[in-house]
């Protein structure tokens, strides 16, 4: 078993990839191990250096689907997309087609890691930083807005362009377990790992208005609407330990367990004191 690190880069697994097919190895006797990770049925085989005589020729359409799906954090990461990429290359075209079994994995890759760069627009909160000292130079590249997000996929440097036209020239920062980008006004800067320092100014930073959305949070909450199977479905519980109003949730889906749901707000309007309106006589 040849044993490969493309350190998790889709450019350098494109190459290695590439060197393979070059001299016809089969897909069963390659395997991607995860960086820093040991491997008990890698081999000491002698590889030649050069590139082999065969040349692969492929569709540019495999390519734009297999650097889409090179984001997918799982078992047999690369493994697979050199089995697509073997099997197109040989003639069967059917490994892009979702009704193959090989491909119906891959197109499952790809739906998973498009929704999960839905979740980054629709639940990551960026939260104001307080004013930076003007008269420290040192805080003139300081973020304005930063915000933590836990990720399944390695969505977030292509998925955080969204942020560059909705936040305007402000300066912002997201961080995760894993990587970080941070926006300076003119250009995304991308950490693959992403520095401590990044991670604890999102992780301890404090929202000013965040009692104040709590209470508009729990008072626009329908019970009577409420379907826990599918607002799971749309919003994740791994979610919500890291969305202010994520707390709530629990509490409210069993307010309304316990009765809430069978007449909405009602008792709560009905418990408030309203005008009093004098009746004519």
């Amino acid at each position: 078993m040849i044993c490969l690190d493309c350190d998790d880069l889709f450019d350098t697994w494109r190459q290695q990839a590439r060197w393979l097919l070059s001299h016809q190895i089969d897909p069963s006797r390659v395997s991607w191990k995860a960086p820093d990770a040991a491997d008990l049925f890698c081999s000491d085989e002698e590889l030649p250096e050069q590139t082999g005589p065969f040349q692969a020729r492929v569709p540019l359409e495999l390519l734009t689907m297999l650097e889409s799906a090179s984001a997918y954090r799982g078992d047999q990461r690369w493994s697979l997309l050199y089995e697509v990429l073997w099997r197109v290359s040989h003639g069967d075209r059917t490994a892009m087609l979702a009704g193959d079994k090989l491909g119906s994995e891959l197109h499952r890759r790809l739906k998973s890691i498009s929704r999960e760069a839905h979740h980054l627009h629709a639940f990551l909160r960026f939260v104001a930083l307080p004013p930076a000292d003007p008269d420290a130079d040192a805080q003139t590249l300081r973020p304005e807005y930063v915000a933590w997000h836990e990720p399944a996929h390695d969505i977030l440097h292509s998925a955080s362009q969204h942020f560059i036209g909705r936040m305007g020239q402000h300066r912002w920062l997201i961080a995760t377990p894993q990587d970080g980008v941070y926006y300076d006004g003119h250009r995304l800067i991308h950490e693959r790992r992403c520095p401590e320092g990044w991670q604890r100014m999102a992780r301890q930073v404090d929202d000013p208005h965040g009692e104040l959305w709590l209470t508009y949070y729990s008072h626009i909450f329908n019970p009577a609407r409420l379907n826990p199977k599918v607002m799971q479905g749309h919003l994740p519980s791994r979610f919500w330990k890291n969305l202010p109003e994520g707390p709530l949730i629990p509490a409210l889906i069993t307010q309304a367990r316990t009765g809430k749901q069978r007449d909405g707000q009602a008792s709560d309007i009905g418990a408030r004191r309203g005008k009093k309106i004098a009746l004519k006589p």
